[in-house]
């Protein structure tokens, strides 16, 4: 059933001064008053002290508790949160006496699912829901919160009126086909087109960095063996994350950690130093180096100050996007306008976090506020799709044309639109969407 009562823990279990635990449902208040002594629905979301006890009346804890009347909660449904003593034994005990109670215990993500179906958000708007919870840095949280609060929502809404107004002229067109050169001008319809095949080249081409800043962009150290990557790479994490010797090739497999320069999110990638290695085990982390080198999003290529590059090192960014890092300035100088640093003082780590930000990011950087942005495949394919049935309007535009392919072609983009953010419900994409979430969410 979506609507039958369920409760799940919405803070994470173990050793804390509090926990929540979530009821949410048609016969939700019935089941707390089953629970909670002296359960009262009014006042609404205030919170109120009270005793949890047992089916067998035996208390469990003394806590708040909150009622949500529908609509007006986070599900739509009557919703209650209970806030608790943390730990193992009494959320435990809660849980337990909300399921005699009447609730089951609720699937992933099964909360914020029933928000989108009860129209409280949109398909894309819980997806930022999820994002924001497992955010890292920053310019994460600031992008999932935008999200969330319908950055993204309002510009495929804004496309999809845009389309349907569109599908209205051509209905016209079709249904008074006598008049002159029609009710609607042919040049009006190919200029709406155009325009939303503009808007959609615009959200398309936000996607890779959206999905960098959402899943952190793929920084990979790459550079001669005994180059300094190592250092470089434990030095910028704070951690001895590599083993460093002055051994050529200890590091024989790729490690990758995650870091936030600038407030923004990267996986750096420490590689096997790259040479023509005897050793069987070392020839294979150097095959696992350039599995990462061609998936980076950007190589910082270590080499030791004061001397020249050789073939072998230029030719590792040659054709992808990278920076020379010149390391140990501390033994040699570097010249005048090369990226340097040195593990020893620290001298060159700002710049070179503000360099690789950047780089990655370009001038998002600098701004306050990020524009929305396609975060996920998902996004991605659906405004392809949209994007390509665009397209395929235009053979059939003009005098000669057929406004009933047109139409058709139009109202393909435009479901693609409204499988996006769930305006159809289609049961696989909300099952793949909520799969990943918490129980408690």
């Amino acid at each position: 059933m979506l609507s039958d009562p369920i409760a799940a823990l919405a803070t994470p279990p173990g050793r804390s001064a509090l926990a929540i635990v979530r009821l949410s449902g048609r016969g939700a208040f019935a089941v707390a008053q089953r629970v909670v002594q002296g359960f009262r629905t009014e006042p609404a979301r205030i919170a109120t002290l009270a005793t949890f006890r047992a089916p067998d009346g035996a208390p469990i804890d003394r806590g708040l508790y909150i009622a949500f009347p529908a609509p007006a909660s986070y599900t739509g449904e009557d919703m209650v949160e209970l806030s608790c003593h943390g730990g193992l034994a009494v959320p435990a005990r809660l849980l337990t006496a909300l399921q005699a109670a009447g609730a089951r215990p609720a699937h992933p993500g099964e909360f914020t699912r029933r928000a989108v179906l009860n129209g409280k958000l949109d398909l894309v708007q819980a997806e930022a829901v999820g994002d924001l919870i497992d955010a890292t840095t920053p310019a994460q949280s600031r992008a999932a919160l935008g999200q969330l609060e319908g950055g993204l929502s309002r510009r495929l809404q804004g496309l999809r009126d845009d389309l349907v107004e569109l599908q209205a002229l051509l209905g016209y067109d079709i249904d008074f086909p006598g008049e002159d050169d029609g009710p609607v001008s042919p040049a009006r319809i190919a200029e709406g087109l155009d325009e939303a095949a503009r808007q959609v080249d615009r959200l398309l081409a936000t996607g890779p960095w959206g999905e960098r800043l959402r899943e952190g962009a793929l920084v990979v150290f790459a550079g001669r063996p005994n180059a300094g990557k190592s250092s470089l790479f434990n030095a910028l994490l704070g951690s001895e994350r590599a083993l460093v010797t002055e051994i050529p090739g200890t590091t024989r497999d790729a490690i990758e950690a995650p870091a936030d320069f600038l407030g923004w999110p990267v996986r750096l990638v420490d590689t096997a130093g790259l040479q023509d290695a005897a050793d069987r085990i070392e020839r294979l982390g150097i095959g696992v180096s350039r599995r990462y080198l061609a998936a980076a999003d950007l190589v910082l290529l270590c080499a030791e100050a004061g001397r020249p590059l050789g073939q072998d090192e230029t030719t590792v960014v040659d054709g992808r996007p990278g920076l020379v890092v010149r390391t140990k300035v501390d033994l040699a100088p570097a010249s005048p306008g090369e990226l340097a640093v040195s593990c020893v003082s620290g001298a060159g780590f700002d710049v070179l976090r503000r360099a690789v930000a950047e780089r990655i990011f370009g001038d998002r950087v600098s701004l306050a506020d990020l524009e929305p942005a396609l975060t996920r495949e998902r996004h991605r394919d659906a405004l392809a799709h949209a994007r390509a049935a665009l397209e395929d309007t235009r053979p059939h535009l003009g005098s000669e044309g057929d406004a009933v392919l047109v139409a058709h072609h139009v109202r393909r983009a435009t479901l693609a639109l409204e499988e996006l953010v769930g305006a159809v419900d289609v049961e696989e994409v909300l099952a793949r969407v909520f799969a990943s979430f918490c129980i408690g969410k």
